[in-house]
């Protein structure tokens, strides 16, 4: 042998990155740390490998956001960053919207869901239990927007078949029915709801092979908020916060009660659930092959 120096290659493993898109529920709001907003994303991100600084995290939800919004705004500055995992959970805002269109809502996510899959990234989705419900509306008002929460948990149930999407259903069981999950303005998780959500989407990401870390523990530490806290905020914040997500649905909603009420006085509730469903068939019917 020679005194000549071999040297010796070492691949350096890039971190896995991970971007999550959406509104408020992804921004984190209703788990509050130091002055700002943490939520499941940021606690999922936690346990996705095997360290801290295998994990490259960046949250771009922005409360309000709709399906619009995420196709415009996050989904560029999404891919830029050239992700291995996306997360993409919207739609709650277009259904308190006077403008909801099941048709968009559709042809929004295929969008979505279409680029984050082209550049290698895989995808995770959830479907959500309906504002209506979580808000305890009247059954004539909360119908119609169950019947929208409804076509769009339809949607990203299909897409997210369609893409090979990580999908957590979230619409029932105890993500929906447990109010200790739930901050005081009953439409956001509290600390504990976000740990769960986290904990949930951790384990089927787990299941792919594409979680080496601990799952967040579900643990929190801080209380549920009392019912009397939030009694206080449905008195003072939430009342503004329901009318500024509502300004010009309001009007129609009252109609779609009003029709809701007259539909079940004749016994006919069932067309328009039956409407709801072919507009789904008919949405998903018209995107791209």
């Amino acid at each position: 042998m020679n005194g000549t120096a071999v040297p010796v290659r070492t691949e350096v493993r890039r971190r896995l990155r991970f971007v999550a898109l959406g509104d408020s529920l992804t921004e984190g709001v209703g788990d509050p740390v130091d002055g700002a907003w943490r939520g499941w994303a940021a606690l999922l991100a936690e346990g996705l490998g095997g360290d801290e600084a295998s994990v490259e995290f960046h949250n771009l939800a922005v409360s309000g956001a709709q399906t619009a919004d995420v196709l415009r705004r996050q989904l560029p500055a999404a891919l830029a960053l050239r992700p291995d995992l996306v997360s993409v959970v919207v739609g709650v805002n277009d259904t308190l919207r006077r403008t909801f269109d099941i048709h968009s809502v559709a042809a929004r996510l295929d969008e979505v869901y279409a680029a984050c899959a082209d550049q290698g990234a895989v995808l995770l989705t959830a479907c959500l239990p309906d504002p209506g419900a979580m808000l305890g509306l009247p059954g004539a008002l909360a119908r119609p927007l169950a019947r929208r929460q409804r076509a769009v948990n339809a949607v990203v149930h299909a897409l997210s078949e369609r893409y090979e999407a990580v999908h957590l259903h979230a619409a029932e069981g105890d993500l929906a029915a447990d109010r200790a999950l739930w901050s005081a303005d009953r439409l956001h998780p509290g600390e504990r709801g976000h740990r769960l959500f986290a904990a949930r989407c951790h384990g089927l990401l787990a299941a792919r092979g594409l979680a080496a870390g601990r799952a967040p523990a579900r643990e929190p530490a801080l209380p549920p908020p009392t019912r009397s806290a939030s009694l206080w905020w449905l008195a003072t914040a939430g009342t503004g916060w329901v009318a500024r997500r509502c300004t010009d649905l309001l009007p129609q909603l009252l109609a779609l009660a009003a029709e809701e009420v007259r539909h079940q006085l004749r016994g006919t509730s069932v067309r328009l659930d039956r409407g709801a469903t072919l507009a789904v068939a008919s949405a998903l019917a018209s995107l791209p092959a």
